[in-house]
């Protein structure tokens, strides 16, 4: 009797040992980070995804049926605001990342209050940005201008309800206040 248990507890050792080996030398499945797309938008060649969110992928822009001229027109203009449009960010950034702590916290007076002052910052530049789409707008035929207009609209529309995905933006009800 005590040979078979010693043969069964050697096969149990064998088969635990080969089972560890195996696990241990198979390749961990492929993730994000080790497929080389190591931020949101990075390509393996170095160069950053295009989509919708891009300045030359903008469905807009696809709509148009642009020309090289007005496509290089409207990539100057958007260089020319560039700095403006940055130094919004850059003073929108502090209330933003307050607010990301805030809300990790599980402070949502905090982070709501934070949005709303990173919120401010950004609409105290609305002169320029309207200012940016009128050069734009300048630089397109009359149909493309119609096309343009109603996809600012439809724009406007969307961030008026609330549906435009952001910090803070929530579909559904607004989170419980924390006393």
């Amino acid at each position: 009797m005590s040979t078979v248990r010693t043969l069964a507890l050697g096969v149990l050792m064998v088969c635990g040992v080969a089972g560890v080996s195996a696990a241990q030398s198979s390749a961990a499945p492929k993730t994000r980070a080790d497929s080389g797309y190591h931020r949101r938008g990075d390509r393996p060649d170095g160069q950053l995804r295009r989509g919708p969110g891009g300045r030359e992928g903008r469905g807009f822009g696809r709509d148009l049926n642009l020309t090289d001229a007005q496509k290089a027109q409207i990539k100057a203009i958007h260089q020319k605001y560039e700095p403006q449009n940055k130094a919004l960010r850059d003073r929108a950034k502090p209330f933003k990342e307050a607010a990301r702590t805030a809300r990790q916290k599980g402070d949502s007076v905090a982070f709501r209050t934070n949005m709303e002052k990173a919120r401010q910052v950004m609409q105290s530049g609305q002169s320029f940005h309207t200012q940016e789409q009128a050069e734009i707008r300048a630089i397109l035929t009359p149909d493309q201008q119609a096309k343009f207009d109603a996809h600012q609209k439809a724009a406007a529309e969307r961030r008026a309800k609330g549906g435009e995905k952001g910090w803070g933006k929530r579909r559904g009800a607004a989170p419980a206040v924390k006393q």
